[in-house]
């Protein structure tokens, strides 16, 4: 079950990604055209920003699934694996708790946008736009969450914690472009 969920969870953050990226390309080609075609469209610009800020949040949880943040894989592979286990624990807390906050912090900004639309679309709330940050930090709670066992599972490994970083950059180098 916990693999389903897992699996299900990562196809809807990548359906997630791909929308909005797809999205932002044609918003971005509609808007050059009208501007090449001598017109400008006056919500391009915020519109944009905002699809590039959701793009930005659930790329990141979508990343947190793959395990593919800013981490230091190095450094937990070269400890004992006695002293990985705890090491590994204080970040999963530390990223756990900042997200956590982060979620907390974004209900309240909600709440104080109460009321505000933007200025070019003033029928679109601002509470909807910006609901990104609690939505965006609790989807990467449950994508961090959900790599927990795999990462605790590899660091009591003896013979090392797998840094999924250093085979994928050799696999680049070593390919070769097509002629």
């Amino acid at each position: 079950m916990y693999t389903r969920f897992r699996k299900g969870f990562e196809r809807l953050l990548e359906a997630i990604v791909i929308i909005l990226m797809s999205s932002l390309t044609i918003i971005v080609l509609v808007a050059v055209a009208y501007r090449k075609g001598g017109a400008s469209l006056s919500w391009y610009d915020e519109i944009a920003s905002i699809l590039l800020a959701w793009l930005t949040y659930y790329g990141a949880a979508l990343a947190a699934i793959h395990r593919g943040h800013i981490g230091f894989a190095g450094l937990i592979k070269a400890m004992k694996p006695a002293m990985r286990i705890p090491f590994i624990i204080f970040s999963e807390i530390c990223i756990l708790g900042f997200f956590t906050l982060l979620a907390w912090v974004g209900v309240d900004v909600l709440i104080i946008l109460e009321g505000d639309s933007l200025v070019s679309l003033p029928q679109v709330p601002t509470r909807l736009t910006q609901s990104v940050i609690p939505i965006g930090a609790v989807l990467f709670i449950i994508a961090e969450a959900l790599g927990i066992p795999e990462v605790l599972r590899e660091a009591k490994k003896p013979d090392g914690f797998a840094d999924h970083e250093i085979p994928a950059a050799a696999e680049a180098l070593t390919e070769v472009p097509p002629k």
